[in-house]
C-alpha cells in the first residue's frame, strides 16, 4: 500500500492475521519505508493493531504472511438455532443494529426470504442464497455510507454491501452475526475481501454471498459488527491512499 502525507498523520493499520478458528498463522511481518516505529495492540474483537505515525511524503506499507487454512469451510446444514439464553456472554452483541446493519428494519424482508425453513443454519444458508440470487455484484453503487437497506433496495453492490446485507437479515432473525474481512485465494478480481459468520449450533460459521458455492483458503484480518469496526488503516491526518496490490498464492509455490 503506498500512501502520501501532507504532514505527519496517526494511523491504525490492521493488516496482520492472528492465529484463531480455522487458522494457524505460521509467519507475520509488516514493514513500513521509511521507517517508522510501529506499537502493536490488541484491540476490540480480539483484533490486531499497529499504531504509528507516518511522515510527511510518501511511505510503503507491505505486510505479508503465511497461514494454514483449510481447504474448504465447514458447512452443517443440522446445526440447530442457538437460544439467545444460551449465546455466550461475547456473542450477544452481535445480535444488535450497528451503523452499517439496520437489523432492527429488516424483519419482513428476512421473514419473506426464510419462509418456512428451518432455523439455525439453513436460515442462514436461504439468506445468503437470496442476496447472491438477487444482489448483483457491480461497482461504482455504493460508497462508504452505504448500509444494509441501501443496499437492499438498490440489489447492487460490492462484497462489504454483500456482506452487510447478510448481517442485519441474519440479526432480524436473532442469529447473531459479524463481519470479517481477509484474503481468499483466487478471488477475481484479487483485493481484500470481505464475508460475514453466523452464530448457530453453538459455533461460528462462514457465509460469503458473492460466491457460488462455500470455498475454503480464507485467511481471516479482522472481525467486527460492520465495517466500521474492520477498516484496514485508519487515518488521523492529512493522508491519501495512492494505491494497493494484495495476491494470495499457495505456500508451497512461494519464492
Amino acid at each position: 500500500m503506498t500512501v502520501e502525507a501532507a504532514g505527519d498523520s496517526a494511523v491504525v493499520i490492521m493488516l496482520r492475521p492472528q492465529s484463531g478458528l480455522g487458522q494457524q498463522v505460521k509467519t507475520s511481518h509488516l514493514s513500513i519505508e521509511p521507517y517508522r516505529e510501529v506499537r502493536e495492540v490488541q484491540a476490540a474483537f480480539g483484533n490486531i493493531q499497529q499504531r504509528t505515525v507516518l511522515a510527511s511524503g510518501t511511505s510503503v506499507i507491505t505486510t505479508t504472511c503465511t497461514v494454514e487454512t483449510p481447504d474448504e469451510i465447514a458447512v452443517n446444514a443440522s446445526a440447530n438455532f442457538t437460544l439467545i439464553q444460551n449465546l455466550p456472554d461475547d456473542v450477544i452483541q452481535y445480535l444488535l443494529p450497528s451503523r452499517y446493519c439496520e437489523s432492527d428494519k429488516m424483519l419482513k424482508l428476512a421473514t419473506s426470504i426464510i419462509k418456512r425453513i428451518a432455523p439455525g443454519y439453513p436460515q442462514a444458508e436461504a439468506i445468503r442464497s437470496w442476496i447472491h440470487r438477487k444482489v448483483k455484484y457491480k461497482y461504482g453503487v455504493s460508497n462508504a455510507s452505504t448500509s444494509a437497506m441501501d443496499t437492499a433496495r438498490k440489489r447492487a453492490g460490492v462484497c462489504r454491501d454483500f456482506s452487510h446485507l447478510g448481517i442485519a437479515l441474519c440479526r432480524a432473525l436473532r442469529i447473531p452475526a459479524r463481519m470479517v474481512v481477509g484474503y481468499l485465494h483466487q478471488l477475481d478480481p484479487m483485493d481484500l475481501h470481505a464475508w460475514y459468520e453466523a452464530f448457530v449450533g453453538d459455533r461460528w460459521y462462514t457465509f460469503d454471498a458473492t460466491q457460488k458455492r462455500p470455498r475454503g483458503n480464507r485467511i481471516v484480518i479482522a472481525y467486527g459488527r460492520d465495517a466500521a469496526d474492520v477498516a484496514q488503516m485508519s487515518e488521523y491526518g492529512p493522508l491519501e491512499t495512492k494505491s494497493m496490490s494484495v495476491w494470495v498464492k499457495p505456500a508451497e509455490s512461494s519464492t
